[in-house]
C-alpha cells in the first residue's frame, strides 16, 4: 500500500478509528458525573476545576475528530500515524492511567469503567486493524503508541498538577 492510496483491505481501520471519539464522550461524561477534577485534588494532589476539565476535553475531542476526520478523507501513512500517537494517549494511555492510579490509591479512579469497557478494547480492536491491513508497520505503530504515552505524561504534568485554572 503506497503511502496516500487506501485498499479494500484498509476501509476496515478507517470504519473502526471512529469508534475512537465515541468512545471519548462516554468517558469524559463518566469522569465528570464522577467527580475526576476533584479526585485529582484530593487524591493526587493536584489542581483541576470543573471548568478547566470541560475544556479541555473540548478541545481533545475536537482534535480527535478532526485527526480521524482527516485519516478518513485523507488516508496516508503520516495521517494514521498522527492519529494513533494523539489516540494513544487519550484512549489506551489514558486506560492505564485510570487502572494503575486506581491500584496504587486503591480507590476508584473516575473513569476506570469507561476506561476498560471501551477504551481498552477499541484501542485493541483499531490496533489490530492498523496492523493487519499495514495501515501502519510494525515499528511506526510502536513509535505512535510511545508518542502517545509521551503525550499522556504530558498530560498528567500539566493538566492535573500545573495546569492555569
Amino acid at each position: 500500500m503506497s503511502a496516500t492510496v487506501v485498499t479494500q483491505r484498509s476501509m476496515r481501520f478507517h470504519r473502526l478509528i471512529w469508534l475512537m471519539p465515541a468512545a471519548f464522550a462516554p468517558h469524559i461524561a463518566e469522569e465528570y458525573g464522577t467527580g475526576f477534577p476533584d479526585w485529582v485534588t484530593q487524591t493526587l494532589g493536584g489542581a483541576m476545576t470543573a471548568g478547566a476539565f470541560l475544556t479541555n476535553n473540548a478541545l481533545f475531542m475536537v482534535i480527535l475528530l478532526s485527526l480521524t476526520a482527516l485519516a478518513t478523507w485523507r488516508p496516508s501513512r503520516v495521517t494514521a500515524f498522527v492519529l494513533l500517537s494523539w489516540a494513544s494517549g487519550n484512549l489506551f494511555w489514558n486506560a492505564v492511567f485510570h487502572l494503575v492510579t486506581t491500584a496504587l490509591y486503591g480507590r476508584y479512579s473516575p473513569g476506570l469503567m469507561t476506561a476498560v469497557l471501551l477504551y481498552l478494547p477499541v484501542s485493541l480492536l483499531v490496533a489490530r486493524a492498523a496492523l493487519r491491513e499495514r495501515v501502519l508497520p510494525l515499528g511506526a505503530f510502536a513509535g505512535a503508541t510511545c508518542i502517545g504515552g509521551v503525550l499522556m505524561l504530558l498530560v498528567i504534568e500539566v493538566g492535573l498538577f500545573g495546569m492555569v485554572n
